[in-house]
């Protein structure tokens, strides 16, 4: 911010005791010079007294000087004497009396415009939006070839309108810009912010397109196989650097493929590509992982059931269990016939793609899936459950917790698919206590739930669902 011209508006305070010591010492200097020229005109120690008056008037106008340089004894009033640290270092004027509280009341934005490279152009910005009592609360500046990208996070006052803040950067030189509402979560500072998200992904690789996400804001984000489930040919690789191209980034996924983030309405930076890039980055360097730790739960029978994270390492014993289910119980899953359920599970199970729960009988065998998958910017659940493990409460304790996970991740809904037929699994769905919106389309059935209100069915569960998430206060 070195094109910012620094400006102080300061006045001076008028106070009644300067003015009484600065007629006292007038009247003093009148009083001397009067006795010192009756005593020169009428006494025979002229000279004498000549030199003593000079050096009284000296010391008297040294006086006078020093008290007149002299700071007030209380500031001046309305001055609190603290400025917001982004006003100030814009050089804004101080804050007059009256104005928002940085911790008071009013509305936070967050506001992405482009700005020329020209000394004054980011002060001129700033003093528009001061005018409108808009307080700077953190700012970011993303240089471009044409131009500078300034992120703001605003408090402004509560009847202010996006319109009215858009419409005063417009007039004060900015343009392409793009506002919206924040909340409590943004006022952590970026570098803070990202460290967190780099210890998210660290403890867990389905934290990848979330951590992404919530560095990105509201983006698309899309894991493409290097190899399809279905077959076919993969997508176009992609250099080891990445690829940026305006609202599109794609990167190379860490096991092989793409991985492809997409924003519409904003086209990204390269400062948020590098950031998402060095993200990706520390993915790939820690290789697969999942947070491990099971819950022990006791079915109504008195069966005890373990509930514990899966990944790819579990594909033999998921495998088995798909062996032992029924033709009908997977096409309920699949809905249709499944010949090789080894193909799905691979991907299923990769916490590149989401999370899957497995309950587990003291033996060690699986006999229930839940899956929860990134499908870009909506979230799939999925259950399968063996055959004889079926109407004992298993898939809704697993969707519980796959509905609090996505609570947990900031989801906005989640839907499942699967046969107008299955009512085990529409039963579960309504057990979660959400509002519910049903699509029916030649015998397929797709539940969406919305996430909107905490889960009724499944608030005790989100404690729960934070040991799949890496809390160590619930690792076994």
């Amino acid at each position: 911010m070195s094109d910012v011209t620094r400006t102080r508006h300061t006045r001076r305070v008028h106070h009644w005791r300067r003015d009484v010591v600065e007629l006292a010492a007038l009247f003093t200097a009148v009083a001397v010079a009067d006795a010192v020229a009756n005593l020169i005109g009428h006494g025979p120690d002229g000279p004498v007294l000549l030199v003593t008056s000079a050096v009284v008037l000296v010391a008297t106008a040294g006086f006078h000087a020093w008290w007149a340089r002299r700071p007030g004894h209380a500031p001046p009033a309305g001055d609190t004497g603290t400025r917001s640290s982004a006003s100030r270092s814009a050089g804004l004027p101080e804050q007059s009396a009256g104005a928002a509280d940085v911790t008071g009341p009013g509305a936070l934005w967050r506001m992405r415009t482009t700005v020329k490279d020209e000394p004054g152009s980011l002060a001129a910005l700033c003093a528009a939006l001061a005018e409108r009592r808009v307080d700077i609360l953190s700012l970011q500046t993303h240089p471009l070839a044409d131009g500078t990208v300034d992120e703001f996070l605003l408090r402004a006052p509560g009847p202010l309108s996006a319109a009215e803040i858009t419409r005063a950067v417009a007039l004060a030189g900015g343009t392409g810009t793009w506002i919206e509402r924040a909340d409590a979560h943004d006022l952590v500072d970026v570098p803070t912010r990202v460290l967190g998200l780099a210890a998210r992904t660290a403890l867990d690789a389905a934290e990848l397109p979330l951590a992404l996400r919530q560095l990105l804001g509201r983006c698309t984000i899309r894991s493409l196989p290097g190899t399809p489930v279905g077959g076919g040919r993969g997508p176009e690789p992609v250099p080891a650097e990445g690829v940026l191209e305006d609202t599109v980034m794609r990167l190379r996924a860490p096991e092989g493929g793409v991985l492809t983030v997409e924003r519409a309405y904003l086209p990204f930076t390269p400062t948020e590509f590098a950031r998402a890039r060095a993200l990706v980055e520390l993915d790939g360097r820690l290789g697969p992982r999942i947070p491990r730790g099971h819950d022990v739960l006791t079915l109504p029978e008195g069966n005890d059931i373990a509930v514990r994270r899966v990944d790819t390492g579990d594909v033999a014993e998921a495998k088995a269990m798909h062996d032992r289910c029924s033709t009908r119980t997977l096409g309920m899953r699949y809905h249709g016939p499944v010949g090789d359920a080894g193909r799905y599970l691979n991907h299923l199970l990769s916490p590149r793609f989401g999370r899957t729960l497995a309950a587990q009988t003291p033996t060690g065998q699986i006999v229930g899936l839940g899956h929860l998958l990134w499908d870009g910017d909506e979230t799939e659940v999925a259950l399968l459950i063996e055959d004889e493990w079926q109407r004992r409460g298993i898939g809704a304790e697993l969707l519980g917790r796959l509905v609090a996970m996505a609570v947990e991740a900031g989801c906005a809904s989640v839907y499942a698919v699967t046969r107008a037929s299955n009512t085990g699994m529409v039963a579960a769905m309504r057990g979660l206590g959400l509002p519910l919106d049903y699509q029916v389309e030649e015998g397929t059935l797709v539940i969406t739930a919305r996430l909107d209100s905490t889960p009724v069915a499944s608030r005790p569960s989100l404690d729960i669902a934070r040991a799949h998430l890496g809390d160590p206060a619930h690792r076994d």
